[in-house]
This record gives structure tokens, C-alpha cells and sequence, in this order.
């Protein structure tokens, strides 16, 4: 029996379905690893930037191996007409994610309120603007793009930097997460 099931598995590895289901299951084992070391909450956490490399993905009815690799890099972000880029919505965001100095909670909140998404003006409600670790913008952003209507903005500012996630519903940007790293 065991020498069955050896050679039923060698002959598995050796078929493109085989192969495929192998990948699957490493992916999903990934997934869940990953999902037991975050927090679930989801909400206004920024993920690092996704790799503009290759995209691979398996797909049995093509050619032999079923490997396709997309070079083709991440769409550029969209502007509506009549909209602000993502670059002037960040930079509009940061100074005044910045301008905490001598200003009430409601003050430094209402001027970040017109760049940032609803959910994520909820929970900055309220923050202690003297608790933003930075005190100005050095730098113009510098966008990475994720996918289509999704980008990070990164933005250098006096003690670090500040990212960005932004998004674009109904085609204007607004920032919807914000992560901050020590120069």
C-alpha cells in the first residue's frame, strides 16, 4: 500500500493539475498564516506597497506548465475631470496632517476632513493633534500605484515618512489610511 501511494503521488507531481493543486494549497496555507498575525480590523491600516514585478498565476489549459507570467505593471491612476491628482490630494493631506502646532482637535480634524475618505475621518475624530509625530512636509509625494483606483502616497516629512493609502470612489481621490515610520 504505502509504495501505491508513492507512486500515485509521484505521478501527481507530474501532471499539470497536480502541480496546480500543490500551488493552491501553499497559497491558501499563506493566507491563512497571514490572517492569524493580523489584527482583522482592516479598517485605515495601510499595507506596504505592492511589487510592480511580474504577476504569476497558474492556469492548467495554458500551454505546458500552466504558468503565466504578467509583466504588465499596475495601472496608472486616473484623474476625473475636474479633480485634484493624487499627488496634490496628498500633499494637501500631509501639510495638513502637519499642522498640529497651537490648533484645537476639531481645528487640525476639520483640515485634513476635505482629503480624507468618511471611515477614515471617523477615526481620526478626536485624535490629540499634538500626538502627530511630525512637524512639516520635506518632500513632494511619490505615488505607487496598487491597482486601478488605489494607490500609496508616499510623502517625506521631517521626522520620517508619512504614507498614504488612497483611494478614488466615483473617480476623486481621498486618502483612506494612513501609516507613519521614523526617519
Amino acid at each position: 500500500m504505502p509504495r501505491l501511494l508513492e507512486r500515485g503521488l509521484t505521478g501527481l507531481f507530474r501532471s499539470r493539475w497536480g502541480i496546480a493543486l500543490v500551488i493552491a494549497v501553499l497559497v491558501l496555507a499563506v493566507v491563512g498564516i497571514g490572517r492569524l498575525f493580523s489584527d482583522g480590523s482592516g479598517g485605515g491600516q495601510l499595507l506596504e506597497p505592492v511589487p510592480t514585478g511580474p504577476t504569476v498565476s497558474v492556469d492548467p489549459s495554458h500551454d505546458d506548465d500552466g504558468v503565466i507570467v504578467d509583466d504588465d505593471p499596475p495601472p496608472s491612476p486616473t484623474v476625473k475631470a475636474g479633480t485634484a491628482s493624487p499627488e496634490a490630494v496628498a500633499y494637501a493631506f500631509a501639510s495638513a496632517w502637519v499642522d498640529h502646532k497651537n490648533v484645537s482637535a476639531k481645528t487640525w480634524h476639520d483640515g485634513i476632513l476635505p482629503n480624507s475618505t468618511k471611515n477614515l475621518s471617523e477615526q481620526l475624530n478626536g485624535v490629540n493633534p499634538a500626538d502627530v509625530p511630525a512637524d512639516r512636509v520635506v518632500g513632494r509625494p511619490t505615488i505607487v500605484p496598487i491597482g486601478d483606483g488605489l494607490v500609496n502616497a508616499v510623502v517625506t516629512v521631517n521626522s520620517g515618512k508619512l504614507t498614504l493609502q488612497m483611494v478614488s470612489p466615483d473617480g476623486k481621490w481621498l486618502v483612506d489610511g494612513v501609516d507613519w515610520e521614523a526617519a
